[in-house]
C-alpha cells in the first residue's frame, strides 16, 4: 500500500510569509495616506483657484481694484479661505498688474495659490468723467 504524502507549509515557511505582511502591510497604509492627503490638498487648491478667478474677475467688472489692498474671506462649505488682492504698475502699456493670492490651511499645514492677470487703466471710469448720452436739439 502506498501512502500520500499532504503538502502543507513548514513553520519556517509561514513565519517568513508573516514576517514579510508584518513589512508590507505598514508600508502600504502610509501609502494611502499619503495619497489621501494629496488628494485633499489637491481639491483645496482647485477650490482656490476658482476663489482666485472669481476675486480677480469681480475687481475686473467693478473696477474697483485701483483702491491699493484688499482682502477677505470666503466659506467654501466648512472651510474658509482667505484671499488679498493687490494692484501694482505695468512697466508696458497703461496697465495694471492683479494679483488675487487665496491662502488657506489642510493637514496642519498652511498653503496659498497666487493667481494674475492685466487690467487696462483705461477701462477704469471715473462717475465724475461719465459720458453724457442724452441728445440736444
Amino acid at each position: 500500500m502506498r501512502r500520500g504524502r499532504c503538502a502543507a507549509f513548514t513553520l519556517a515557511e509561514t513565519l517568513v510569509a508573516l514576517l514579510f505582511l508584518a513589512i508590507i502591510i505598514p508600508a502600504a497604509v502610509q501609502a494611502l495616506h499619503i495619497a489621501s492627503g494629496a488628494g485633499e490638498i489637491a481639491v483645496r487648491k482647485s477650490e482656490a483657484a476658482r476663489i482666485a478667478d472669481r476675486v480677480l474677475n469681480q475687481s475686473l467688472v467693478m473696477t474697483n481694484w485701483s483702491g491699493g489692498q484688499q482682502q477677505g474671506t470666503v466659506g467654501e462649505g466648512a472651510d474658509d479661505f482667505r484671499w488679498t488682492l493687490t494692484s501694482q504698475n505695468w512697466q508696458k502699456d497703461n496697465m495694471e498688474l492683479l494679483t488675487a493670492e487665496v491662502s488657506f490651511s489642510t493637514q496642519g499645514r498652511e498653503y496659498s495659490l497666487t493667481m494674475s492677470t492685466l487690467a487696462s487703466l483705461q477701462t477704469q471710469i471715473n462717475p465724475a468723467q461719465t459720458p453724457q448720452t442724452g441728445m440736444t436739439r
